[in-house]
């Protein structure tokens, strides 16, 4: 009688995950023999946590509130927090220890303040730790197509702020500007040397667009930031602005939109 044959079935599975791939062998009972992660992907690869500033800026906000904002931040790893200037020195300590960065905001929401008070609200914030300024333009003096008066407030602004190793994102308040108007502010923006351009307050009506965001990043090129900001919610809106061409996210749904990645 023939020696009876016996086969060692397998069979090997693949997923992958950005650059991330894992391979799984199972035996032909289906149980696993072999598990391997695959070394070879690039260490660099980031979640979309290192886009995002999380967001904090309603009037009520609470010492609480802010805590837990900063908190986490530090867990989910954000490029920084933003919030209203009077937190800054709160957050500037409880995140020292962290890679988080401390945004706030100059001129806010209106942008209709003295270049004067902008520059001193900046340079304020940075000596308390900030070390990004999300600036508003003076936008009835855009739409009045008094350029000068614009340029002037932001290169103030950038000035006082590059001084001191502080990058500015200047807001140009889409929802209120044709697109003409869009295109002079981002133009005006990159002339007087800011660091990134971006959609919206989120206090004005209107809040990103991807159009907005295509329009911005086709004006100024590779050479500076765009951040879209206002109403920005989900994975699936994170990932429509970054497609579009933002590098920065600001949003207050920051951890729904980490966890949704993760998912």
């Amino acid at each position: 009688m023939d020696e009876e044959k016996t086969y060692d079935y397998q069979r090997k599975n693949t997923v992958s995950y950005e650059s991330t791939k894992l391979s799984a062998v199972f035996n032909q009972n289906g149980r696993l023999v072999e598990i391997e992660l695959d070394d070879n992907a690039p260490q660099n690869a980031k979640s979309i946590a290192a886009m995002i500033d999380h967001t904090l800026l309603k009037a009520d906000a609470t010492e609480a509130q802010i805590v837990a904002l900063c908190e986490e931040a530090a867990k989910y790893n954000f490029a920084a927090v933003c919030v209203n200037s009077y937190w800054v020195n709160t957050c500037a300590e409880l995140l020292k220890d962290t890679d988080v960065k401390v945004a706030t905001v100059v001129g806010f929401p209106l942008g209709a303040m003295s270049t004067e008070a902008k520059v001193f609200e900046t340079e304020d914030a940075i000596l308390q730790g900030a070390t990004e300024i999300d600036m508003v333009i003076n936008i009835g003096e855009l739409k009045a197509d008094e350029l000068a008066n614009v340029a002037h407030d932001i290169r103030q602004v950038v000035r006082v702020a590059h001084q001191y190793d502080a990058i500015v994102k200047v807001i140009i308040e889409t929802c209120l500007l044709t697109e003409e108007e869009k295109i002079k502010a981002c133009l005006i923006a990159k002339s007087m040397g800011a660091d990134f351009v971006k959609t919206s307050t989120g206090f004005a009506g209107g809040g990103a667009t991807a159009e907005d965001v295509r329009l911005m990043r086709a004006v100024v090129g590779s050479e500076m930031g765009v951040k879209a900001s206002g109403g920005v919610r989900s994975l699936a809106d994170a990932r429509a602005m970054i497609e579009a061409g933002a590098n920065r996210i600001g949003a207050s749904s920051g951890v729904k939109i980490v966890e949704e990645e993760r998912n």
